[in-house]
């Protein structure tokens, strides 16, 4: 029986204009009657979860920024922190990206320059990063731990525009496409499917009571990590390729769609 649900945010369980699915409290209430976890697994800041789920802090397990920091009841239970020389290696490399919006993620805080100024970014800045701070330059940072460094295109090119300029770090930190317009870099074996394993032996879950839904390329290491792995007819080709099973989009609801076939079959 299925004892956990792990459920990636954009483009997964939201909807294109950043909605919960129709029947969400609905399903959770069926969910926590069943004795089932639902744990959201984002790219997203702690906070900015908090905010899409401010009725669930004591209910749900969070699984933030990409996996390296997950939260149960308002405490941290798990944390990937990255190293500070490879932070400043990180930024350092990214000074000559031209129009890049450029995001020190710590577990307190996410950080920008206070010169950057990338068009049409405002407003939606603080849907990802609900606690955020500017900053002259990255010295100022104090009494923070790194968990991500994540890099903005504005034009949702970030495939070719800033994925190529991070490639070299590949062999000793995690690269990852989060979306068309992120690309997300965290410690060495830092993955949402990484957090997962530490939470699975936090609970003393095994993989096979644990399901899992996702869409893009930070997602591939959860679709490894748990039993019943689905991937949403929006996802990413190398997503379905190693989920198990797929759903609907999430503009079709695809998450409710694939709890409720689990629960058809008796698995919840």
């Amino acid at each position: 029986m299925i004892k956990i649900i792990f459920s990636d945010m954009d483009g997964t369980l939201l909807t294109s204009d950043n909605k919960l699915p129709d029947g969400f409290d609905e399903m959770m209430a069926e969910l926590k009657r069943r004795g089932v976890i639902f744990a959201p697994a984002s790219g997203r800041q702690y906070f900015s979860l908090l905010k899409s789920f401010p009725n669930y802090e004591d209910d749900f397990i969070f699984l933030s920024d990409n996996g390296t920091l997950a939260m149960q009841n308002g405490k941290e239970i798990f944390s990937q922190p990255m190293d500070s020389s490879d932070v400043k290696e990180l930024l350092k490399t990214s000074e000559p990206l031209k129009n890049v919006l450029r995001v020190f993620c710590g577990k307190k805080h996410a950080y920008i320059l206070e010169n950057q100024n990338i068009p049409h970014y405002t407003d939606g800045f603080k849907i990802y990063f609900t606690s955020s701070v500017s900053v002259k330059n990255w010295d100022e940072i104090e009494d923070d731990e790194p968990i991500k460094i994540s890099f903005y295109d504005p034009e949702g090119f970030a495939a070719e525009s800033i994925f190529p300029k991070f490639e070299k770090f590949t062999d000793r930190l995690q690269v990852v496409l989060a979306s068309s317009y992120w690309t997300d870099i965290t410690a060495p074996h830092a993955s949402k499917g990484t957090a997962i394993q530490n939470v699975q032996k936090i609970l003393n879950i095994k993989p096979e009571e644990c399901a899992a839904f996702g869409d893009y390329m930070n997602d591939y290491e959860m679709m490894q990590a748990v039993g019943y792995s689905f991937a949403m007819a929006n996802a990413q080709p190398e997503v379905k390729k190693v989920a198990k099973f797929e759903t609907a989009s999430n503009d079709e609801f695809g998450v409710m769609l694939g709890i409720k076939k689990l629960m058809a079959e008796g698995l919840i």
